[in-house]
């Protein structure tokens, strides 16, 4: 482990190992198998990273995205590793020489797509390397792309499994930031690695604080939130396409420099607004689902969603994607029943298997669960990973708790409402019915004889919504999408109409602004003021070196500089985050600007 953590401190920059990252790394380097499940930003790269300089030959690291691949490796090479990438982007002359220094046994780590690996010919240089020079390891990134029931699944994953037949010597090491345990299990089967150790890190993510609101206006509400992010990075989540390009047109209208991010976006206006994203401070990225997965930037501030996500599982990869840097992030979700119902149809009208829809929509409900809580949102969140914790004091829920009131007799009114008038109506006809309105379709379908009418004249218009609302997220009414949206009953309903079952709800209020909580060290008066000096000089270096600003250096680095004032290269060398390599290139210009 001495050698470990060597690499560790003067390639890196850390002292330390954090978690399981040293049994990890140990079990690796040591020739074994392991399956790891780390969240975003607890350090997973350096669990194969390490390895990969501790033994001989070339480490392959499979990866699915291409800036994924891009990111990591000018990292790697800022801190003096020898690394490349084999992927699409590159031109026939880039790829030759990638390939001829691979094949002359020059590379460290080789990053490469799936698709390409899966190759024959690729195949059969992995055969002729692996012969003269070795393989040092394989290591498999977003692991979870292997599974049929995940969020992002590859169907060229699942052929990964040809590794451990052909290279049966070569450790190998599956990596994700997410998986419940059935992921996990499928992970496992599909990539022969049900021998390997596995290694389970907490799915806490202490820094971000979780937020959601229900929807009452919701693209002002997203204005409201970023207004309480001014100039940092941020992504936006939406549904579709169309509200995608609506919501960053509005963002840009309001002031915000917003980019759309979407699958139906020509390749080279993703790849140029992926960019600017990466390499620009203070952007925001108005995306689909198509956008996020192995985004190495590590400063995001912020992650939006104006749209229900499909699962726990989603909403936790995409949220994750805020504070990989370990400082303070936010997670902000603005929801309503229809996202519930669209949902729901979505998956009603998919050509998946009766036992897809059935696991989608229990992972849908676990989802709602989420949202509709009253008390800790992390509770929730990490009890559906398997794991317990205490009330976390940086959720909504724990910092400003909600009102609740009992609702279970408006419930029960509303049921019997729904089922005395047949169930075959929308909300706001049985709304109309229960408050004793007596309107031309109300007497025309002669509802206003029904026992059910005028029974809950003491409720307004906008509690009865909010009950009819509460009522299909938590499934005790269905939406009948062939009747136009009618209501119907579930067999739970039988709970509430039995009063055998709770049902209480938030009181509708207007939440106050959350201050983000601080962590770290965090520089205040003249130590902001060089902070701000260090981040413009990172960013012309940056520029000059055609890399993303947190390739020289991360936030948390540059802070600690601002507070700590090193004098002399030595000092400089013992902040957390800068290796020999880096201390050797920018430190004395850092010096000179810390004493000018």
């Amino acid at each position: 482990m001495s050698r470990a953590l060597e690499i560790l401190e003067h390639v890196f920059g850390y002292t330390a190992f954090r978690g399981e990252q040293a049994a990890i790394v140990d079990q690796v380097a040591n020739g074994g198998d392991a399956l790891v499940l780390m969240p975003t930003g607890g350090g997973k790269s350096l669990c194969f990273q390490i390895p990969a300089l501790m033994r001989p030959g070339t480490a392959i690291v499979v990866s699915p995205l291409i800036a994924l691949m891009r990111d990591q490796v000018a990292a790697l090479q800022e801190a003096g590793v020898a690394a490349e990438c084999l992927n699409s982007s590159l031109t026939q002359d880039e790829a030759a020489s990638v390939e001829q220094r691979w094949m002359r046994g020059e590379l460290d780590l080789l990053y490469i797509a799936p698709e390409r690996l899966l190759n024959p010919r690729t195949l059969a240089q992995l055969e002729h390397t692996h012969e003269q020079h070795g393989i040092a390891l394989f290591a498999i990134d977003e692991a979870h792309c292997v599974s049929q029931w995940g969020h992002d699944f590859r169907p060229e994953y699942l052929q990964l499994s040809v590794l451990s037949e052909r290279f049966p010597g070569v450790p190998r090491i599956a990596l994700t930031a997410t998986a419940d345990a059935q992921t996990r299990e499928e992970i496992a089967q599909r990539l022969n690695l049900t021998e390997a150790r596995r290694f389970i890190s907490s799915f806490d993510r202490p820094n971000i604080r979780y937020r959601m609101v229900e929807k009452n206006g919701p693209r002002q509400q997203l204005l409201d939130f970023i207004h309480e992010h001014p100039g940092e990075a941020g992504i936006v989540y939406c549904l579709s396409r169309r509200k995608v390009e609506e919501t960053a047109a509005a963002l840009c209208e309001a002031g915000l420099t917003a980019l759309p991010y979407h699958a139906g976006l020509p390749q080279e206006v993703r790849s140029e607004n992926q960019l600017r994203f990466l390499r620009e401070d203070g952007i925001v990225m108005v995306a689909t689902i198509a956008f996020g997965m192995g985004i190495d930037k590590p400063d995001v501030r912020f992650v939006a969603h104006l749209d229900l996500p499909r699962s726990i599982e989603g909403y936790y990869q995409e949220t994750g994607r805020a504070g990989r840097d370990g400082l303070p992030a936010e997670a902000w979700m603005a929801w309503g029943a229809q996202d519930v119902v669209q949902q729901r149809r979505m998956l009603d009208e998919s050509e998946g298997s009766a036992e897809f829809k059935r696991l989608a929509n229990s992972r849908l409900d676990a989802l709602v669960g989420l949202v509709e809580a009253t008390d800790c949102r992390r509770i929730h969140l990490l009890r559906y990973f398997g794991e317990a914790i205490e009330a976390c004091g940086n959720c909504d829920n724990c910092i400003d708790p909600p009102q609740t009131w009992d609702a279970l007799e408006p419930a029960r009114k509303a049921l019997s409402c729904v089922y005395r008038t047949g169930q075959r109506y929308g909300a706001g006809h049985l709304i109309d019915v229960l408050r004793g309105e007596r309107t031309e379709k109300v007497v025309e379908r002669g509802h206003d004889t029904v026992t059910t009418f005028g029974i809950g004249a003491d409720l307004d218009d906008k509690t009865w919504r909010s009950v009819f609302r509460q009522l299909a997220a938590r499934s005790f009414l269905a939406v009948d999408h062939d009747r136009f949206g009618a209501l119907t009953l579930t067999e739970s309903a039988r709970l509430l109409l039995r009063g055998e079952a709770g049902f209480e709800i938030r009181v509708p209020t207007k939440k106050k602004r959350l201050k983000a909580g601080r962590g770290g060290i965090v520089p205040t008066g003249a130590e902001a003021e060089v902070f701000e000096r260090l981040r413009q000089w990172r960013a012309d270096t940056a520029r000059e070196r055609n890399v993303p600003a947190y390739v020289i250096f991360h936030d948390a680095t540059l802070q600690e500089i601002a507070v700590r004032k090193p004098s002399s290269l030595e000092e400089l060398g013992t902040v957390s985050g800068i290796g020999d390599r880096k201390l050797e290139a920018y430190g004395p210009a850092l010096i000179e600007l810390l004493n000018s």
